[in-house]
């Protein structure tokens, strides 16, 4: 297997325990503001009562995707799954609130998976996403691990006064990193915000942080690059796009035009490969099923039949 030499600070996937992620947010509690020097831009967003009655019914919404994946030059087989709920969060720990309490944060969750071969060995990725329904701040925090048999990585963005960064990695010169960067737009919270609030996505020439997804598999320096943010209506959905300059990168992002938005599938165009060998290629995910379900409850044999259902 081979590796290029690699800019962005490494990371570790660390397995973390959590309580269970059942949703505990009342669906006429006000979204509070995060506790942190950072500037607001807008007014809290009002929620409505069509999201309310969506998104603190109980239920998490699973969408699972046929995954066609750019990897080492070739195009891999795999499946994706994109999960969103509401929680209550703790804006000073940073994470799940294991109760109600004033100081709780409401935010949308979303846990993003990828698995797809390699060859004889597996990758699997998981990025989550905190991201306040208020929609007037940047992601609480952010976190992405990946696993495959070389070994695994792991990064985490909390956003303090400024983003902290925690990295760690088994490759030599990575090791173990912490660092701050200034905040700007993250490209981890659009697909957030495109739930809350497609109305208000930036447009234009931007600056804005890409994926930790990206950052560790395309070996990127973890910072604000330029990027050119543009909305093209489609006959019932809309694909909001990003294009980085700097790094040869497109991403679009395809949703529905009328709430709940819900992500149709996606598009990644990049460099793939090493040296000379490398080349644009495109992934793409479309989607195959999406139901509603409190899955954390979900946890026995006779579930497995909600997994056909998604068709993983």
């Amino acid at each position: 297997m081979r590796f290029a030499k690699y800019i962005f600070p490494g990371i570790i996937l660390t397995a973390i325990i959590v309580f269970a992620c059942s949703n505990t947010t009342n669906k006429n509690d006000t979204p509070t503001a995060i506790a942190t020097s950072e500037t607001v831009d807008r007014p809290e967003k009002k929620l409505s009562e069509e999201f309310k009655k969506y998104w603190y019914a109980g239920k998490a919404e699973l969408t699972s995707y046929e995954l066609q994946q750019a990897r080492y030059g070739e195009i891999r087989d795999g499946k994706a799954v994109l999960v969103y709920v509401t929680e209550d969060f703790l804006p000073k720990e940073q994470v799940k609130a294991n109760g109600r309490n004033a100081d709780n944060v409401s935010v949308l969750k979303l846990n993003s998976t990828k698995n797809y071969l390699t060859g004889i060995y597996p990758y699997s990725i998981m990025t989550s996403t905190f991201y306040p329904v208020a929609d007037n701040r940047h992601a609480i925090k952010v976190s992405n691990s990946v696993q495959e048999w070389c070994g695994h990585v792991y990064a985490q963005l909390n956003n303090r006064e400024k983003f902290d960064i925690t990295a760690h990695s088994y490759f030599q010169g990575e090791a173990d990193q912490n660092f701050q960067i200034e905040k700007a737009l993250l490209e981890n919270e659009i697909w957030s915000k495109i739930r809350i609030a497609p109305e208000d996505l930036p447009l234009g020439t931007i600056k804005m942080i890409p994926s930790l997804e990206y950052s560790r598999l395309g070996h990127k320096e973890l910072k604000i690059y330029d990027a050119v943010a543009s909305v093209k209506e489609n006959e019932n959905t809309k694909t909001y796009t990003l294009e980085y300059p700097e790094l040869q990168r497109t991403l679009s992002i395809e949703f529905n035009s009328v709430f709940p938005y819900e992500i149709e599938g996606w598009s990644e165009s990049h460099k793939s490969g090493f040296g000379s060998n490398a080349k644009v290629l495109t992934s793409t995910a479309k989607k195959i099923k999406s139901i509603k379900s409190a899955y954390w409850g979900k946890n026995s044999n006779a579930d497995l039949a909600l997994r056909k259902e998604l068709g993983l």
